[in-house]
């Protein structure tokens, strides 16, 4: 991941008792349901509209590193930070809070290409999401 990061997004988002597995912790695929909630929010906050057809935001991978368990009750921080954008693409990486507790309890990434979703090809990142993201 790179050096340079602008944090550009924070939501909080509770735990569900459901979140959790067998093993009394919530389950590692809730994790990347919370940096997607994130991601989705941070998006239409661009006014970027989430729907199929045109172009529109797509992930080409994902990534996250789980370093403390969190547990139900609870409330997940999640802020969401950005890299240097590409002609079609903007690094993302996250970090996960319980609130109230300033230690990180996951950290994650996604790497978002802007897409033409007819053809399956990238297209520019639009302008008006480029100039937020170098915004400083």
């Amino acid at each position: 991941m790179e050096h340079r990061r602008k944090l550009v997004h924070v939501t909080q988002i509770p735990i569900r008792w459901g979140d959790m597995d067998a093993y009394g912790h919530v389950n590692n695929t809730i994790y990347f349901r919370f940096m997607e909630q994130a991601r989705v929010e941070w998006i239409e906050a661009l006014e970027v509209p989430v729907r199929p057809g045109g172009a529109g935001p797509v992930i080409v991978n994902a990534s996250c590193t789980f370093l403390m368990p969190m547990n139900y009750p609870g409330t997940v921080e999640v802020r969401t930070y950005v890299g240097h954008a590409g002609r079609s693409s903007v690094p993302t990486h996250v970090e996960m809070r319980i609130v109230g507790d300033d230690r990180i309890y996951a950290e994650g990434a996604a790497k978002v290409v802007w897409m033409d979703t007819q053809t399956g090809k990238s297209v520019p990142l639009p302008e008006h999401v480029r100039a937020l993201i170098e915004a400083e």
